[in-house]
């Protein structure tokens, strides 16, 4: 039978190993223990938070993670290494193809083939890429206006997401989890017509993403519940090693397709949108959507140019092979490695130890931006409303797959 649990708030005299980090015993007369979640509507996904409340106030707030064990970073180890792409698709489900590319890159680099890599399989990898992060960002801000009551946003989202799933699957003959991008090359060249489908695509959203602008971010309601909610301040996200869009609301101009330059995003024009205050304070809730919006301009801006050259200079070939760089078998040397890129969320790092003898990675670890982002929590909840919560869990755009690997 279950210990009943008992409750008076000494931060001191806690001991973060318990299962629950409180007790009836720790908590002042007037506070009170509340359990939201693992339900998966209510929090982005099996996520169970501790709250401590004093009436409607946010005393303190502990995430607690564990309800999904994806297990990926042992399984793969009992993997080859081509064999693991489906499964690094598991972790951030939402944006599969960044995470496929980033694993893809570091296995090339173990084996010192990355120069080897065709130019047009470069640039088709960069636009599969980023019309996954399109459709990532399009349910990061839809999800999170339905979170605090705006339910309009979420169906048109979700509508023009749909569009982006269905190009993703003639590609790959995936919907989610697409095992597309492979060691060396690609599983497909792009099917023919795709460039030509994916423009009109391009042309008919960019008037859709001014709607959703003026629709969300620029509502009164909206602005109300995000300004000033929920403000990670930049030395606190450094400090906490936060990544992607969270870090750039809170004005950090720092984005690893920049940074690191890895495939041919050097080659490519845009801008890196950070968080600037212009509705409330620097890395509040409506800063960090504000930068997954413009990140979207941006995704569309890269995608023009990777078709501009998809269809001139790097135009289809019948006697083109995707898989012409793509090794007979993977046995990188005796070494020790990490590859970071840019997803979605923010930096996904694998670092992997190879022992010279076997087509499987002695060693597998993964750098979960996900999971770093949800650490800050606790930090940027205490002293505000229950209801802000939501909105703050809402704003750090998690995947619970990644979060617990």
């Amino acid at each position: 039978m279950a210990n009943k649990i008992q409750y008076d708030y000494k931060p001191e005299h806690l001991n973060i190993s318990e299962p629950n980090k409180y007790k009836e015993s720790d908590l002042k007369s007037e506070q009170m223990l509340l359990n939201i979640g693992p339900q998966h509507p209510s929090t982005h996904g099996v996520l169970r938070l501790e709250v401590i409340t004093d009436g409607e106030i946010v005393v303190d707030v502990i995430p607690h993670m564990g309800y999904l064990h994806r297990c990926f970073e042992k399984h793969a180890e009992s993997l080859m290494y081509n064999q693991i792409i489906p499964y690094v698709d598991r972790m951030d489900y939402l944006a599969a193809m960044n995470s496929e590319h980033v694993y893809c890159m570091g296995v090339e680099k173990m084996l010192g083939i990355t120069d080897k890599i065709p130019k047009r399989v470069e640039y088709i990898r960069v636009l599969v890429s980023e019309l996954n992060r399109l459709a990532s960002h399009f349910l990061a801000i839809g999800t999170f206006g339905l979170d605090i009551g705006a339910t309009t946003p979420f169906l048109w989202l979700m509508r023009d997401r749909e569009h982006i799933l269905r190009l993703l699957e003639w590609a790959s003959g995936a919907r989610m989890l697409y095992n597309y991008i492979w060691i060396g090359g690609l599983y497909y060249d792009l099917p023919v017509g795709f460039e030509e489908r994916c423009l009109e695509f391009i042309n008919y959203l960019k008037p859709k993403l001014r709607e959703y602008e003026g629709l969300l971010l620029e509502n009164k309601i909206f602005v109300e519940r995000t300004a000033k909610v929920g403000v990670l301040p930049l030395d606190l996200a450094v400090n906490y090693g936060i990544t992607g869009p969270m870090l750039r609301g809170s004005g950090l101009k720092y984005d690893l397709r920049r940074v690191d330059g890895y495939s041919v995003y050097p080659e490519l024009d845009f801008d890196v949108p950070i968080g600037k205050g212009e509705m409330g304070t620097t890395g509040d809730c409506w800063d960090r959507t504000y930068v997954r919006a413009r990140e979207c301009w941006e995704s569309v801006k890269i995608m023009e140019q990777c078709l501009e050259r998809l269809t001139t200079d790097l135009k289809r070939d019948k006697s083109f092979d995707p898989q012409a760089a793509v090794p007979k078998r993977v046995r990188p040397k005796k070494q020790d490695i990490y590859f970071r890129g840019e997803t979605a969320k923010g930096e996904l790092g694998f670092f992997m130890r190879a022992d010279g003898r076997s087509d499987k990675p002695l060693r597998c670890k993964v750098r979960s931006s996900c999971f770093v982002n949800l650490s800050v929590l606790s930090e940027i909840s205490k002293g505000c409303m229950i209801a802000d919560l939501i909105a703050i869990v809402g704003s750090i755009d998690f995947v619970m797959g990644e979060v617990d690997r």
